[in-house]
Parts: C-alpha cells; sequence; structure tokens
C-alpha cells in the first residue's frame, strides 16, 4: 500500500520548454541535484557553538541573567578652556564602585589625547596609502605614477610637529591627595590601587591633567577646535569641540573583564555609566553646549535668554536663545572675563561640550509625554555659517529622530538633546552630538546651500541623536563589535529618514550594498573595528541593509519590530553582545535566524541566486492514445533538420520515393502507433488502483494543470528566502515567497515545482524583482534571460601633455600672470 501511494504520488511527467519528452518518474527517482562528496555546508547549522554558552549574567533568551552585574563610575570635574593657548586644564575626581564579583587590583583608564603624540601606536601604524585610512590623503607609489601625499597629510604631519599633544599629567592621587603608582601603555593608564578593591566597595582616584587642544581640520579627529580667521574680530574666533577630554575609565565587563585595547582611532569607545558633575570656566562672551542639565542659568545667562528658553518648551517652531544677531555681536570682540557654566548628568556613559562666542543658539520643546521624561528640550547652536540651512532643519531633525527611535525603543530619557555645528562632520555624546554641515558665502553677502548639503545635515543629525540611544543608552561595545551601534543605528536612521523624505537616498537599501558584497575587500561584519579594510560598508551600510532584510522580507514587520524593541528595552542602560542581540531578535520572534546571523554576519558570502531553467511538465494520462499522440506532435514541432531542407531544394530525390514498390508495416505505421498491449497494461493500470488513488489520478487528468520546475543555483554561496514574480500570456502576475529553508538540504541548487491552472500559462519569471535580497546579479534573475540594458558614452580621446608630449617650444613662450590676472580667471571659471 505505501508503495503503490509513493508510486502515485510521483506519477508525474516532464516536458521540457526547449524538447517535449514525456517520461513517468516515481518518489524513489534519484534527484537531479548532485551533491559532491565531502562538500556538504550546512548552512542551517545552529550558532550556539560559536556563541558564548548562557550563564547567570547573560541568559539563553538573549536578556541580562539574575545575577547581572556592570561597573558605575562618577565623575567631578573642573575644566577651565584656556581660548589664546587653545589648552583645557582640569582636575577630576573619579569615584568607581566595584559591582562585579571579582577583586581588583588595579584600575585602567583611557587616555584618548595620546593617540595624537608623535609615539602613538596609531601615529606608528599609519601605513602610507592603502585603504582603510582615517584622514588626509596619501597614495603610495605605482608602477608608473609617482607617490602622491596631500597637502592635507602635509598639514597633519606639520601640526603634529609644532604642538606638543598628549596629555600633561601632573597628578594622580587617592582621596586623601597621596600619590597612586600609575603606568602610561600608550593610550591606556593602570592606575594600581593602595587597596584591592573588594565586591561592593567603592573608590575614589583624583587626576589633574591639561593638553593642547587639537585642531580638528588638521588631524581629523573627533573633537578639536577650528579657527575662522575672517571674522569680524581681529585675528579671528574659534569653535571648540571638546569629547574625549579626561581620562575616563576603560570598562570592566563579564565577558571581557577589563577592555583595555589599545586606542588606535577607528575603533571608539567602551565605557561605563555614572553621574557628572562638571563645571566648565570659558571666556565670558561663550555659549556653551554641554551633556547634562545647565544648573546655574542665573549666572551665564541673561533674563531675556532664560525667558525665552521658557517659551520654546511649548513653541510651534525653534525659538532663538541666542540671536543671529546677538551672535554677530559677540564675535566682533573678545573679554578677558570668564563665566563658569555648571552641568549635572545622571546615567550617562560619557560627557562632552562645546564652546564658542560664534554660537548663535535656538530651542524647540518635545513633549514627548510618559512619566520619565516628557519634556525634552531639543536644541541646536551653530556659528552664522550654518545659516538658513541650520535654522530650518537642524533642531526640527533632533525632535523627528526621537519620534521614530521612541517607537522602536523607548521614549528619550535625557532632558536635553543637542546638534553643534563645527568642524567634526558627524559624532555623537550622551545629548550633545556634532554635526559638519554648513552654507556657503557668495559674493552678493547671501548664504546658499546645495541639495546634497541640506541631505547631509538632515541624514547627519538623524543619525547622531540616533546615537544616544545605540550606544550612548543601549551600552555597547563600540571599540570590538562596531556594527553594534553603526549598524543598528544605520538602520534605524534609515527608517527615521524615508519617513522624512523618501526621495532622499539614505544608502540603507539592499541595493547599496552588493558592490561591497561582491569585493574583494569584504571581511565579515563581526571583525573588530581597526582591522575592517572598508568601515562604512563594513559597519553601517552592510549590518542596515540585512536588518531592513529581515524587516521588510523576511520576518515582517510585526514580528521584527516587537523583537527589535524588545531587545532596546532589555538592554537600556546595561551591555549587550552580539549574542544578546541575536537571542533576544528569535525569542521574542519565534523565528530561527542563526542561518542569518551565520550567513550575513560571519562569512562574506554573498547573495546571488541564479534561475536557471524552467520546464514546463505535462500530467502523463497513462492512456497510451493520448500519451503517444502528444508524443507524435512533439516530435512533428521539432524543426526540420536544415540538411533535409536544402536536400528538397535541391531538388533530390528520395530513395523510398523512387522505390515506392517495396514497403513494410513500418511504412504505415511509426513508433506512435498505439496496439492493444499498450491498451491492455493502461486498462490493467487504472484496475489496480485504489479507489482513493483512481479518483485523485482522474481528477488530475481531467484539470489537466500546468507543471513547472524551476532549477535555482546559489552562486554566490548566501542562503535567502527566493521571492518570485510570475507573469502569465493572460497579463496576469503573481508573486511567491519561498523561505530560506528550502536550501537547507542543497544549499549550492534547488529545484521547486510550481502548479497553476490551465489557463494560467507561465510566460516569465523573475527573481527579487524589487531588489529586496541584495542579490549582487539581477541579470541571472529573469527567465527567458532579458537584454541588459546599460548606457554607452561617445568622447573624444585627448592626449596625453605629460613628459615628452609637452610643447615646450610653445609652453616657453607664456606670460606670467599677475595675481590679479589669476583671481579673474578663477572667478570667471566658477561662472
Amino acid at each position: 500500500m505505501r508503495f503503490k501511494q509513493a508510486n502515485l504520488a510521483a506519477i508525474v511527467f516532464a516536458t521540457s520548454l526547449i524538447s517535449s519528452t514525456l517520461y513517468v518518474t516515481s518518489a524513489s527517482a534519484t534527484s537531479a541535484i548532485k551533491q559532491t562528496k565531502g562538500s556538504f555546508e550546512d548552512k542551517f547549522r545552529q550558532l550556539d557553538e560559536v556563541l558564548p554558552t548562557p550563564n547567570v549574567y547573560r541568559n539563553a533568551a538573549g536578556e541580562p541573567g539574575h545575577e547581572y552585574w556592570q561597573q558605575q563610575v562618577d565623575y567631578v570635574i573642573k575644566v577651565t578652556l584656556d581660548e589664546e593657548k587653545r589648552r583645557l586644564s582640569a582636575t577630576q575626581e573619579i569615584t568607581y564602585l566595584n559591582n562585579s564579583p571579582d577583586t581588583l587590583k588595579y584600575l585602567w583608564i583611557q587616555l584618548d589625547q595620546n593617540k595624537f603624540r608623535e609615539d602613538s601606536m596609531s601615529a606608528l601604524t599609519t601605513t602610507f596609502g592603502g585603504i582603510g585610512n582615517r584622514g588626509p590623503a596619501t597614495q603610495s607609489v605605482g608602477a608608473s605614477s609617482p607617490a602622491r601625499l596631500s597637502l592635507g597629510a602635509l598639514r597633519r604631519q606639520q601640526f603634529v610637529e609644532d604642538t606638543e599633544l598628549g596629555y600633561d599629567l601632573q597628578k594622580v592621587s587617592d582621596s586623601r591627595g597621596r600619590p597612586l603608582e600609575y603606568v602610561v601603555v600608550g593610550t591606556l593608564m593602570r592606575v594600581d590601587l593602595a587597596k584591592a578593591l573588594a565586591p561592593g566597595k567603592s573608590t575614589k582616584v583624583n587626576i589633574d591633567f591639561a593638553f593642547n587642544i587639537v585642531e580638528e581640520d588638521a588631524v581629523s579627529a573627533r573633537a578639536g577646535y577650528e579657527h575662522f580667521p575672517d571674522d569680524e574680530r581681529e585675528g579671528g574666533n574659534d569653535i571648540f569641540l571638546l569629547a574625549q577630554w579626561f581620562p575616563r575609565l576603560a570598562a570592566y565587563t563579564d565577558y571581557e573583564a577589563w577592555t583595555n585595547k589599545e586606542f588606535i582611532g577607528r575603533g571608539e569607545f567602551t565605557l561605563e555609566f555614572g553621574n557628572y558633575d562638571v563645571s566648565i570656566t570659558v571666556p565670558a562672551d561663550h555659549i556653551v553646549s554641554s551633556t547634562g542639565s545647565l544648573t546655574n542659568a542665573k549666572d551665564v545667562l541673561t533674563s531675556q535668554q532664560r525667558k525665552r528658553l521658557k517659551e520654546a518648551e511649548t513653541a510651534k517652531r525653534p525659538v532663538f536663545i541666542v540671536t543671529a544677531e546677538e551672535a554677530l555681536e559677540n564675535e566682533k570682540e573678545a573679554t578677558n572675563k570668564t563665566k563658569t557654566w555648571r552641568f549635572k548628568a545622571e546615567k550617562v556613559r560619557d560627557f562632552a561640550w562645546a564652546s564658542s562666542r560664534k554660537f548663535m543658539w535656538d530651542a524647540k520643546g518635545y513633549q514627548q509625554g510618559g512619566d520619565e521624561q516628557p519634556l525634552v528640550m531639543a536644541m541646536s547652536f551653530y556659528p552664522k555659517e550654518g545659516g538658513d540651512l541650520w535654522k530650518k532643519y537642524s533642531t526640527e531633525s533632533v525632535i523627528h529622530t526621537m519620534e521614530v527611535y521612541g517607537r522602536f525603543s523607548f521614549d528619550y530619557p535625557y532632558p536635553v538633546a543637542q546638534s553643534v555645528n563645527g568642524p567634526v562632520g558627524g559624532m555623537e555624546y550622551p545629548m550633545i552630538t556634532f554635526n559638519g554641515p554648513r552654507t556657503e558665502l557668495q559674493d552678493d553677502g547671501s548664504r546658499t546651500y546645495s541639495l546634497a548639503e541640506k541631505r547631509f545635515l538632515i541624514g547627519v543629525v538623524i543619525h547622531e541623536i540616533g546615537h544616544i540611544y545605540f550606544p550612548m543608552i543601549v551600552n555597547s561595545d563600540e571599540r570590538q563589535w562596531t556594527w553594534m551601534d553603526e549598524g543598528l543605528n544605520s538602520f534605524l536612521d534609515g527608517v527615521a529618514g524615508r519617513e522624512w523624505d523618501p526621495t532622499i537616498p539614505w544608502g540603507v537599501e539592499p541595493r547599496d550594498i552588493t558592490d561591497y558584497m561582491k569585493s574583494s575587500t569584504q571581511v565579515p561584519i563581526m571583525t573588530q573595528s581597526d582591522s575592517v579594510l572598508r568601515l562604512g560598508p563594513n559597519a553601517y551600510t552592510k549590518p542596515a541593509a540585512a536588518l531592513n532584510i529581515l524587516r521588510e522580507t523576511i520576518m515582517g514587520r510585526e514580528l521584527f519590530d516587537f523583537a527589535f524593541k524588545e531587545y532596546a528595552q532589555r538592554w537600556k542602560y546595561k551591555r549587550p553582545t552580539p549574542a544578546d542581540f541575536f537571542r533576544t531578535m528569535e525569542e521574542a520572534s519565534g523565528i530561527d535566524l542563526d542561518w542569518f546571523w551565520r550567513g550575513w554576519f560571519y562569512s562574506t558570502d554573498h547573495v546571488d541566486i541564479s534561475l536557471d531553467s524552467v520546464y514546463k511538465l505535462r500530467l502523463d494520462t497513462k492512456d497510451p492514445d493520448i500519451d503517444f499522440a502528444r508524443q507524435r506532435q512533439a516530435e512533428m514541432d521539432k524543426p526540420v533538420s536544415i540538411t533535409d531542407e536544402r536536400n528538397k531544394a535541391e531538388g533530390i530525390e528520395l530513395w523510398v520515393d523512387r522505390n515506392d514498390d517495396i514497403s513494410d508495416f513500418y511504412d504505415e505505421n511509426d513508433p506512435w502507433t498505439v496496439t492493444n498491449k499498450e491498451r491492455n497494461s493502461y486498462r490493467s493500470f487504472l484496475k489496480n488502483l485504489d479507489p482513493w488513488e483512481k479518483r485523485v489520478f482522474e481528477r488530475a487528468v481531467k484539470e489537466d494543470k500546468n507543471y513547472y520546475v524551476l532549477d535555482f543555483s546559489n552562486k554566490g554561496g548566501l542562503v535567502m528566502p527566493i521571492i518570485l514574480e510570475l507573469e502569465f500570456e493572460n497579463g496576469n502576475k503573481e508573486n511567491m515567497y519561498i523561505p530560506a529553508e528550502i536550501w537547507r538540504r542543497t544549499p549550492k541548487a534547488v529545484s521547486k515545482l510550481i502548479v497553476t491552472e490551465k489557463d494560467q500559462v507561465l510566460k516569465s519569471v523573475t527573481v527579487d524583482p524589487r531588489w529586496e535580497t541584495a542579490d549582487v546579479n539581477v541579470e541571472n534573475n529573469h527567465y527567458p534571460r532579458r537584454i541588459i540594458p546599460s548606457r554607452i558614452e561617445a568622447y573624444k580621446s585627448e592626449r596625453s601633455k605629460t613628459g615628452v608630449r609637452r610643447d615646450l617650444m610653445q609652453d616657453s613662450k607664456t606670460e606670467l600672470k599677475t595675481d590679479e590676472e589669476l583671481d579673474k580667471k578663477d572667478n570667471d571659471d566658477d561662472e
């Protein structure tokens, strides 16, 4: 009985679209897809063998375990900005609470300013040319061209040579002022405690320090000063952006202990949460933006400015706290007087600030509701160079970010969210971000900006404000796993961006990552940040596109959004690892995604699913009077032999025609002549069927549906769902989604049977018609294949004017132009 069931289940047929051969198969037939002996790779192998074993600190569901812990570090800092010398000096008191189960004999402290020293690991390991360098460009020696050193690179060398950089550590002591032994190791300092710090105990460390502030434009840093020589004030003015400015405790974690990896420049920061009390002394005409809440507004703001700030809480559009006219007036003169701005911040992992007399300041209240922080003041600080671009879009972008991110994570928990313009293109810290786009001053005194600059400002503000959520609150280890903050945040800023204006190319679609995924410079997303060859596509675009695919294509919005929000809320004010993210997304959605994490995050495979062939099949009726006639017709439909056709055209008479008196049985009966033997066999076949088998078979013959077999090959190695658009000859179209699990047994090639109604005759098939899966080659997605659209541009070739091809006889007649003539030419070229 079982044999009959299996046999009947596969009384299916095969007619190629190209040949019309018919045959019957059985369930025991060997698959057409062969796996080479020893070559099988399980793309769906569970990831638990790679991930850390769950424990009391991090459980198998991706949640903080019942004994989860993290350290707390509080800071009290008094810092003074010497504007003339461009130097900071400060004293700080660190209170370190040991919440770990371990006894600590020493503390590791980050000295990030030491990265700019000439003898730093960063400086000594910077290559000449090559891939992945941050900062001014160089180009190494080529076979036919000289090496190149940009003026920016020369500027950086000269600044480092002329300026003493790195920390000046003046005192490291305990709470009683007694010196503590310490050792500086590059960008780190080990402070040996006088007494080992037991679990649950705290200790205090006092550090007096100073350093010269780097010129950001010269060294390409995450902070520094920017000089404006053409301001109204003689000698110009500066904007100061201060980050990584104070010695900060390295994180001590359950998964790595001390995270004391050298700061080389690319891998960002791993820090502890704590409370800050920071007093910032600056020139009296400066405006300061900072992490935290301003606690002494009466000392540093006028009554009118405080009134404006109050009005801004309920304003429809941003209100100027410091107007453009007031900022311009500030630029004209400096002062020898100082003011001290005092800020306090709770539950933050870092502290940054900005100061300048150039700043105008606008603000608008974001009424987000909720119990934690119902009112958030969104604020922007920018010079006149920001112009209408910043007036219109900066603060509004801050609020839009909080509106969107709140839906995917949690309410913004801090009292302020700020966007500050300066020399840094884009950087984030708790409650404050640095963003670079600006307007351009024209000859008529107006300020304009390009569409690209507008998009850049909106995009970078959304991205950097988004970072306050990830990793400033969901506190992932940036240095070890860059993608956990950059990738997740890029995904969400893409969501927020499309809700702002979908016509702006946000760069996080699956189509945006295909070139990188097929390149030779791709490395796994899980690669430590300093070893990544191309950080942008690796840590930002690829993980963002991967999450976009999960949300829109694999999981669906409802399941993805729930799981992602669960992750964010589980790890708010805590430190997740990749395993916690992977496990939460699976546990909260009920979907096994190990194959996805393995392929997208741990490998350099790419997506390239090819539709190799499509076969149209027809059910074999087993009735010889029907089936033999079909076979005869199929033979007749084949093209006539070109030889026979030409013989006939030449009048060549066939032997059988010349000798028609000689004939036999086969001249009257072709190979498809039906005999009673076949008819008896057919009747016997029907008689031996069980009643239910006969009903099934006869119905299938009567319906005469279309059966198609689609052959796919996985040329890129990365298994993905197969998304199909089926187009029929009657003009109808249907979409079909085949889960990635179709590849689980044969990851290199699979075949899929598709059955359609008799009037639904397949005309063409397209794989991934909307480019949802990051398939790197869409041309093999079409069956039948299509003509590949492209462009060609005509051009006129020009001979090189270098070397011996220079016309020195003519060039030597050229007169030397005056400066005025050169200026006129430059102006004419601009027009």
